[in-house]
């Protein structure tokens, strides 16, 4: 078998002879330079394939023309005539594009030259010098019914060891068939070599039933013809196409073609069957592939149709998962899927270390793990989906120093952690938020907005911050610390009551420095005023030292005590004093 077709086509034949006239005779032993074929296929046929077939006597010309186009051949045979020993050939090119393109009209074959064979001593004296053409084609038509059409081809002869005494029997098996329905079953042959004056029992039969027409004698089944035509001038080859289907029954798998001769020298080169079929055409189609963060765990749910078929798809059907071609997964059908049905399907599989975590992934109904099925299909180059697969992976981070700021009071303080959201990323496009609390975070609700000027009431606070990727978050954190900045010591008083720097103040002191004490002393070392967290600002009272009195204008010096780890010494300036 060459090729099989699954689907809604047919075949026929077109082809002719070079020989001028039949064998024998006033055979002048000539071939004519060229001749012709036309194709007339329906409109509504689509030509799929086209294979071109020569043959001719001796060893062969290999090169030929159609339609002016120069055809090498790409497969040779040869047979030999046992009665002599002469070699015949034949030839064959595939043609589809050329058939395609051309379509219906007017098909001219030339430039096959075997007459070097042509001699009194070889071909000529007995009757086997011959030359000729054919092309089969295969054509879709969506009226048809599902059809298998295989193509069966090689170089068998056929000849009588002792003409007109011994019957010489040809047999060929053809295998692969796949009969559901018989009804329009049909077979045609392409052979060479035929005469129409011979015929001593000249058969052809297949499962032991002789197979004959109007022109085709049952004696005399290799005798010129085109039964396609319905010609009888197809001088030394055949073209005949025969109903078979009262010889064939439903759930054959294989047919005997068997032909016989008692004296005429025969030739078959091409064997083409059409039965009408029922088989299914799965389909698959990835629907979803579920996944969870750093898991090679993956859910695949994915759907097999059976939907252009002309038979059920059966339980049992093999399917399997690859990933990146590496075979990972195997599943199957469970209950047939009936003709125009689907079956959604739900997997869980896991994706091995060793594969990537960006890959391909394949899924491919009717295929055991190793590229073959075990379902005959319509179509076999459509079974298969893949979809392009990331593996979620949650987002690293970089761990974040705490964040300090001055403590303005009762340890509250004000940050800026804006430039937080770019430090935190490994991946410049993942996406940082910031939360109070971890419930906040891993809900992503309640973002903290202002990150340019957030107030922590109460510190050491902790601030949640979630990164995510589109699939896939990590939470992590930071502290916000206050620390007890230097006071601002505003050295100049004015203690004349006007509302204008009536007392010593100084920023950043009170409620932040709680044990603190302030002390002034007058130009000559004398303390004049201690203060405290719990006592008023001084307004030049002297209340230490010389008496109970306003302090005169002038200089004064201070040492104050903050009592704090991050200060052991006490911080002294000198400040003004200006009724």
């Amino acid at each position: 078998m060459f090729h099989q077709f699954n689907g809604r086509y047919d075949f026929t034949f077109i082809g002719n002879t070079l020989n001028v006239q039949p064998n024998f005779g006033n055979d002048p032993c000539l071939l004519l330079p060229s001749s012709d074929a036309i194709l007339n296929l329906d409109p509504n046929d689509t030509i799929i394939s086209a294979y071109l077939y020569w043959a001719g006597s001796g060893t062969g010309d290999f090169n030929v023309k159609l339609n002016g186009i120069e055809i090498d051949s790409q497969r040779n045979f040869l047979a030999i005539q046992n009665l002599n020993g002469n070699p015949f050939f034949s030839a064959f090119a595939e043609v589809t594009t050329l058939i395609q393109t051309t379509g219906n009209g007017v098909y001219s074959f030339s430039d096959l030259d075997v007459t070097p064979f042509f001699n009194p001593d070889t071909y000529c004296n007995n009757g086997t010098n011959f030359a000729g053409w054919a092309i089969v084609i295969v054509y879709e038509n969506a009226s048809l019914p599902i059809n298998q059409v295989n193509v069966y081809d090689g170089l068998e002869a056929l000849s009588s060891p002792n003409p007109g005494v011994v019957i010489d029997e040809l047999t060929i098996n053809l295998s692969n068939l796949y009969v559901l329905d018989n009804t329009d079953a049909k077979v045609g042959f392409i052979a060479w070599e035929g005469d129409a004056n011979i015929s001593n029992q000249e058969s052809l039969l297949i499962n032991g039933n002789i197979l004959s027409d109007a022109i085709n004698p049952p004696d005399n089944a290799f005798n010129g013809t085109n039964n396609i035509t319905g010609t009888s001038d197809l001088y030394n080859m055949d073209l005949d196409i025969y109903d078979i289907q009262p010889y064939i029954n439903a759930g054959n798998t294989s047919a005997e073609i068997k032909m016989t001769t008692a004296q005429d020298f025969v030739l078959i080169s091409t064997i083409v069957t059409k039965l009408n079929n029922k088989l299914p055409d799965a389909i698959v189609a990835i629907n979803a592939v579920e996944q969870q963060c750093d898991s090679r765990i993956l859910v695949l749910n994915y759907t097999v149709s059976n939907l252009n078929s002309s038979g059920p798809l059966p339980s049992g059907t093999p399917i399997a998962i690859y990933a990146d071609g590496t075979f990972i997964a195997f599943d199957e059908t469970i209950l047939p899927i009936p003709i125009g049905g689907s079956a959604n399907f739900q997997l869980s599989l896991v994706v091995p270390d060793s594969i990537p975590m960006n890959f391909t992934l394949t899924i491919s109904v009717d295929d055991n793990g190793n590229g073959t099925g075990i379902v005959d299909e319509l179509n076999e180059s459509n079974n298969k989906d893949t979809i392009p697969v990331s593996l979620w992976r949650s987002p690293t981070f970089n761990v974040l120093e705490p964040l300090k700021a001055c403590n303005e009071g009762f340890t509250k303080a004000t940050f800026d952690f804006s430039s937080y959201e770019d430090l935190v990323k490994t991946n410049p496009n993942d996406v940082v938020h910031f939360y109070e609390t971890v419930e906040d975070a891993s809900a992503a609700v309640n973002p903290i907005l202002n990150t340019t000027n957030y107030e922590a009431i109460t510190t050491p606070k902790e601030i949640f911050i979630r990164i995510s990727n589109g699939n896939c978050f990590a939470t992590t954190s930071f502290i916000l610390k206050s620390r007890n900045c230097p006071p601002t010591v505003y050295n100049f008083v004015s203690a004349n009551n006007d509302s204008y720097n009536d007392s010593f103040f100084i920023g950043g002191l009170r409620d932040i420095f709680l044990d603190f004490q302030l002390e002034v002393y007058n130009r000559w070392g004398q303390k004049i005023w201690t203060g405290y967290n719990t006592t008023e600002n001084w307004n030049g009272y002297i209340k230490d030292g010389i008496g109970n009195k306003n302090a005169p204008d002038g200089t004064y010096f201070y040492l104050l005590f903050l009592n704090d780890t991050d200060y052991p010494q006490p911080l002294k300036g000198f400040l003004y004093l200006n009724h």
